[in-house]
């Protein structure tokens, strides 16, 4: 048991592996495991999950889909209780992040979908709480219920009320296609369940469900899709849409089905001219029409036309691959039934028509009528046979093809057999008499080559072709193989025409004998005749050098040949066997001119060929012959990657011939392009990034030879999506238009021409080659032509304006590519089109341009300072960027307290990399002079940030992954940007100002050196001091919506930022500005409350502040008038009075002891006369009384001051002119005698007051001082 249990946990953490074959054979261990011991294996890798919460997404995925096959594999012999765990584990992955993350939701869901196909109950009671009324569900959510819709139909379906119950209301939530895609999707789904379920009721468990049951919902959904989304600008979300449609209307009741066929089918035929991919089209459509067919619709009869005519329109366009064509046939056939004679006459009356797409789509349908529909064609036989003959006399090969296929299908249902039959018999047996460029075969896609094409290499040339032929019809094989024999021998090798005919007529020959004539290459290149040269003798280069190499050539081109002529499927088997080594072990730096041949035959293969091998026959494309009668051709993959030396020459005629011979190459890779099954055309996107550039070349001839590359790419894409040869789309034959224009050599002319261009490339580029095309633009930056950089950057930029919004995933690694590029880039203008790029990064996935840049690791190079200088350019964008740092910046630990060291005890405060980053993108943004509006917008928000983020910094350490980077100035010659901490914040805090054009606050600061004080412990608060009385002076206007949001800093957990704050609120109260914008209160207010705060040095510049409203704002108190609003001041300074009676004695601190004195005295000015104050000064009497005989000097000349300006309040004659006589500042004092004298007074006023006299005393015969202990007991003996 525990050696299972090692070697289970052995494995689940090898699947972490790079290697995915070793994650595939971890996934079947583990399942083997599984299999003997399901619950125990399934609890540990549960386990695993839960103890490892941040594993990476790629170990996680593997780990859940080890769950998913032991699941699938054992669900059976799963207990229930783990069944039930597995369900809530499963959707607590599928649902823990908000994005989507495909991989790791969809292994999640998998495995919900495979317990709920047996545990329908546990399924439904977890996902459903996850799918609650009103509130948005997650869209893997959706998707797990669709997918077990389709595969545990007899489960889901009695719950597909309820659930669809729930679902209507979402549909008007959703906002983005995702989700309405995801609704889409499993409301077609649902619908395909409940048809299945409808239609094998016996089968069923509740036989008595009705298609009315959900007919209701399902309308209500459909309303929704039709009228709203139908309309989308994503053709995804478009297709699948009206695949939900097509599915939903074989449940719609049938006067709602009948009500909206007219708007419906309209719809799903317009679709048709939105989107290449018709098979969804056509389905949908054909589902439609057989739920109006079935139901005897009566307004089907007034769509037929119309329907007939785009249908036929659909099947004669080059689009259609069969799939397609067999449903938009069955779409046709749909109708047949209801309308025969109608559906006849429209076919066989475009029999008529001479086009060749129109008659190609007839015949078409008429093949499948014939098959489909044998009992309603019976009584048709002779009107079909009529109307057949006149494509019969159809030059074009593909109307003969169909032709053909139509009286094939015409010879199995007896059609032969009736008069006129024998005409189509006698078709087919002229066609099988032919020669082969004209046999009833060649009618099929990519006919051979005709032997007769070429005449035009001489009588020798010539004559091989006729060895080659005659060899052909040959049965003889000991014969063919003695006449190769003689070919090849005999042969001049070093005439380049004979050497063309030589493997003209191999190549021919091995059209019928492919074994006999490789055989034949093979053992000729083992032959005496290459040898003579070999061997030490070779260094002498005589002659035979010469004569090897055309030998090598001569074989190089007839395995080329051979290659073009053999039969296609015996080619691809003996590829990589025998003609690619062969033509790579004869391949040398002579003969590469002469290996283009070889290219071309075999790129006829493409893209079964093996591109990395045909590279060789490219290396020297300049020395290629000129004879455009025969372009050589390669792999297309390899045309940039081995001509790119010549395409980026700094010599014009290097690039004139490279580009010329790209064009021809890819010319005859279309002209022999024949694409049976639709493929991806895996390299466009790096052609078109190597290509495109040089529509600006300063060559006009490499300029126009680039745009007819692009024009024939574009072509040879089409071709790939399964378009004709002849088909044209109107935006790709613009470029004829643009190549004009690039005749202009106006360097405006040619990139607003580029820019064009780009616009086509876009719309016509998949999106999977997107990435590809946009890292190439990326090396074409720095490109040897300036003119062709700055046309990569244009390209770069078009497309990521056009097509950036779907690139979410690659952008991380396109600011790393870019980050690299600028690096090197030297073109003034390529570096400001690279801001550009950045910033429409920044447009589209803000967020994920924020984390990436600030990633970068500290301290920032200058190209990483220069990306974020790049997002400033942009006011809007720069702006959502400040607040997303300043909200970040709110919640985010500024640093952490770690141990020194080992050595040494305590804690050291050690900055955060995460808020310095962001305080560092602060910076960089406001240095960009076009973000000064965004800048001065959040000036208040931006000020408070930085102050508060300036106090975070002072006493802190860097971290030791930054330090390690170093900041000295040896970095500089390496770009990095070299800054001190905690100046990045003072740094930004002085580009803030100055960006607000408060340029007299940091010439103030700049004189008083308030910056460096800002910086240093010591003096820090000195320096926030000096910038507050600098913004009260010279920005007053500001500081309401500053200190609005300052406030919440007041209470923050960190006592570094409530010091700075204080301070610089402290400072304010000590300016009369303060008072004209009504924020005295306010600030009293805020620095009572301080009071208490557990810092002392908050507590001493609260009371400092509060003491400074005596200087700041006198008037406040001599000018209030007998209101209510009196008693603001007077509450205000009513909380001090109580703290310091309590807290006095607790003042260790001197100056804190001496300033808290001093603000009574201050405070006692808003006193006068009220009640409140008299009683506030017999509460403090005492402990000014003991604190008179303080040890420090200063704190008895604070009471002296603070007890006389206080006398008048006490309410005591008496007592107020001892006040008066006796305490003064620089007077000496015998205590004793005054105490005495004092107590007098007291007792004879106050006696009352005795008592809470006495228990106040008391208190101090535990102060810290021997001196107000000595005062306290003198204070009660003279009391006594």
């Amino acid at each position: 048991m525990l050696e299972s249990y090692s070697v289970t946990l052995a494995l689940l953490d090898a699947a972490n592996d790079k290697d995915p074959g070793v994650q595939e054979q971890v996934r079947k261990s583990i399942l083997t495991l599984g299999n003997h011991q399901p619950d125990k294996v399934l609890s540990m890798c549960q386990d695993y999950l839960v103890k490892h919460s941040k594993l990476v997404s790629g170990h996680r995925v593997v780990v859940l889909q080890t769950i998913e096959l032991v699941v699938k594999s054992k669900i059976d012999d799963i207990s229930s209780p783990k069944i039930k765990s597995i369900i809530t584990l499963a959707s607590d992955e599928m649902t823990r992040s908000k994005e989507i993350i495909p991989d790791w939701q969809q292994t999640a869901s998998n495995i919900l979908v495979a317990v709920g196909n047996k545990y329908i109950n546990d399924f439904m009671e977890e996902i459903l709480s996850k799918f609650q009324p009103g509130v948005l569900p997650h869209f893997y959510v959706v998707e797990t219920l669709a997918s077990l819709s389709d595969s545990n139909v007899y489960g889901m379906v009695p719950f597909l009320n309820a659930i669809l119950g729930t679902m209507l209301p979402m549909l008007s939530m959703a906002k983005q296609d995702n989700m309405k895609l995801v609704f889409s999707s499993a409301l077609s789904h649902f619908s395909e369940s409940i048809l299945e379920y409808l239609a094998n009721l016996d089968k069923a468990p509740d036989p008595t469900v009705r298609r009315d049951t959900f007919s209701g919902e399902i309308y209500t959904a459909y309303d929704v899709l039709f009228s709203s989304w139908l309309q989308s600008r994503d053709p995804k979300l478009r297709l699948t849409v009206a695949e939900a449609l097509g599915a939903m209307s074989h449940l719609i009741a049938q006067d709602k089905l009948e009500e909206q066929l007219p708007r419906l089918l309209p719809a799903l035929l317009s679709l048709y001219k939105k989107n290449p991919e018709n098979y969804i089209i056509s389905k949908s459509l054909c589902q439609v029409l057989d739920a109006a067919v079935n139901m005897g619709s009566r307004v089907l009869e007034t769509q037929i036309d119309g329907l007939l005519t785009a249908l036929h329109q659909q099947d004669s366009i080059k689009s259609c691959n069969s799939n397609e064509r067999h449903i938009l046939c069955l779409s046709v056939l749909g109708t047949a039934n209801a309308f025969p004679d109608r559906l006849m006459v429209f076919v066989l009356q475009r029999l008529e028509n001479s086009n060749e797409r129109s008659r190609i789509g007839s015949l078409t349908v008429l093949r499948h009528l014939i098959n489909s529909t044998s009992s309603i064609m019976e009584t048709k036989k002779l009107l079909v046979l009529a109307s057949i003959k006149q494509p019969l006399a159809d030059h074009s090969n593909k109307v003969k093809q169909r032709v053909v296929q139509v009286i094939s299908a015409m010879a199995h249902h007896g059609y032969l057999e009736l008069e006129g039959g024998e005409v189509l018999v006698r078709f087919i047996i002229q066609h099988c008499s032919l020669p082969d460029s004209q046999h009833v075969c060649s009618l099929l896609p990519a006919p051979p080559a005709s032997v007769t094409a070429h005449h035009s290499h001489g009588p020798a040339s010539f004559l091989y072709k006729c060895i080659g032929v005659t060899l052909q019809q040959c049965t003889n094989k000991e014969l063919v193989r003695k006449q190769l024999q003689e070919i090849l021998i005999s042969a001049r090798h070093n005439d380049a025409t004979e050497r063309a005919g030589v493997a003209m007529g191999v190549g021919l020959c091995a059209r019928s004998h492919l074994d006999d004539t490789l055989a034949k290459l093979e053992e000729f290149g083992k032959s005496d005749a290459f040898k003579k040269a070999s061997g030490i003798f070779g260094l002498l280069k005589d002659k035979n050098d010469v004569d090897v190499e055309k030998m090598k050539s001569t074989m190089i081109l007839c395995y080329g040949h051979v290659a073009l002529h053999a039969p296609e499927e015996q080619l691809l088997l003996r590829l990589d066997t025998h003609i690619l080594r062969s033509i790579n072990k004869h391949f040398n730096t002579k003969v590469r001119g002469t290996g283009g041949l070889a290219a071309s035959g075999l790129a006829r293969l493409a893209p079964a060929g093996s591109g990395p091998l045909l590279a060789p026959a490219l290396a020297t494309a300049p020395a290629w012959r000129a004879a455009r009668s025969e372009p050589q051709l390669s792999n297309t993959a390899c045309v940039p990657q081995h001509i790119e030396s010549w395409l980026s020459s700094r010599q014009d005629h290097e690039r004139e011939r490279a580009m010329r011979t790209v064009a021809e190459l890819l010319q005859f890779y279309l002209g022999s392009l024949n694409v049976k099954n639709l493929v991806t055309f895996h390299n466009l996107g790096a052609l078109l990034g190597r290509l495109a550039p040089r529509c600006t070349d300063p060559s006009p001839a490499v300029r126009t030879a680039a745009v007819d590359c692009i024009y024939t790419l574009l072509h040879i894409q089409l071709r790939y999506e399964g378009f004709a040869s002849d088909y044209r789309d109107d935006s790709v034959e613009t470029l004829l238009t643009m190549r004009e224009k690039l005749s202009d050599p106006d360097p405006s002319v040619l990139y607003k021409t580029c820019s064009d261009l780009t616009k086509i490339i876009s719309k016509r580029l998949p999106h999977q080659q997107l990435n590809t095309l946009i890292f190439m633009l990326f090396e074409g930056l720095v490109d040897s032509q300036s003119n062709c950089s700055r046309a990569s950057s244009v390209i770069l930029n078009t497309l990521l304006r056009n097509r950036g919004a779907g690139l979410q995933d690659l952008v991380p690694e396109m600011l790393e590519a870019l980050h690299v590029r600028l690096q090197v880039i030297s073109e003034e203008q390529v570096k400001v089109a690279v801001a550009q790029s950045i910033l429409i990064l920044a447009s589209q996935h803000l967020q994920t341009v924020i984390n990436t840049l600030l990633s970068h690791p500290l301290p920032w190079d200058s190209w990483s300072c220069e990306m974020w200088i790049a997002l400033g350019a942009d006011s809007a964008v720069a702006r959502q960027i400040m607040e997303m740092i300043m909200e970040k910046l709110n919640i985010m630990v500024p640093f952490e307290d770690k141990k020194q060291s080992m050595l040494r005890p305590g804690m050291t405060k050690v900055a955060t990399s995460q808020p310095l980053a962001m305080t560092c993108a602060l910076r960089e943004l406001m240095l960009n002079g076009q973000a000064e509006e965004a800048t001065v917008t959040l000036f208040p928000r931006l000020f408070s940030a930085l102050l508060v983020r300036v106090g975070s910094s002072v006493a802190v350490q860097l971290p030791k992954d930054i330090s390690s980077n170093g900041i000295g100035n040896e970095r500089r010659a390496s770009g990095k940007r070299v800054f001190l901490f905690p100046s990045v914040a003072v740094e930004a805090l002085r580009i803030l100002l100055a960006r607000a054009h408060l340029d007299a606050v940091v010439k103030a600061l700049d004189e008083d050196a308030a910056w460096d004080k800002m910086k240093g412990s010591q003096q820090h608060t000195a320096g926030v001091t000096r910038l507050s009385r600098a913004m009260a002076k010279h920005a007053g206007p500001r500081l309401p919506a500053i200190l609005e949001s300052l406030c919440p800093s007041f209470n923050n957990i960190y006592e570094c930022q409530r010091i700075t704050v204080t301070a610089f609120c402290s400072e304010l109260l000590n300016h009369h500005v303060v008072t004209e914008l009504m924020m005295i209160d306010m600030l009293m207010n805020s620095m009572m409350e301080r009071i208490s705060d557990p810092c002392s040095t908050v507590r001493m510049l609260a009371v400092r502040g509060l003491g400074n409203v005596a200087v700041g704002s006198p008037e406040k108190v001599l000018d209030l008038t007998p209101d209510p609003i009196r008693w603001i001041p007077v509450q205000a300074a009513n909380a001090p009075w109580e703290t310091f009676s309590r807290n006095m004695h607790l003042l260790v601190n001197d100056k804190l002891r001496c300033a808290s004195i001093m603000l009574l005295g201050n405070l006692s000015r808003f006193g006068s006369g009220e009640a409140v104050f008299k009683d506030q000064i017999h509460n403090v009497l005492v402990s000014l009384l003991m604190h008179l005989n303080d040890p420090n000097a200063q704190v008895v000349k604070a009471c002296k001051y603070t007890m006389r300006v206080c006398a008048p309040v006490v309410g005591s004659e008496q007592i107020t002119a001892m006040f008066h006589n006796h305490l003064h500042e620089e007077k000496g004092l015998h205590y004793g005698e005054f105490i005495n004298d004092l107590i007098k007074y007291i007792i004879q006023d106050f006696p009352g007051m005795l008592n809470f006299y006495h228990v106040t005393v008391v208190q101090f015969f535990k102060s810290n001082w021997s001196e107000i202990r000595a005062s306290a007991a003198m204070f009660i003996g003279e009391k006594i």
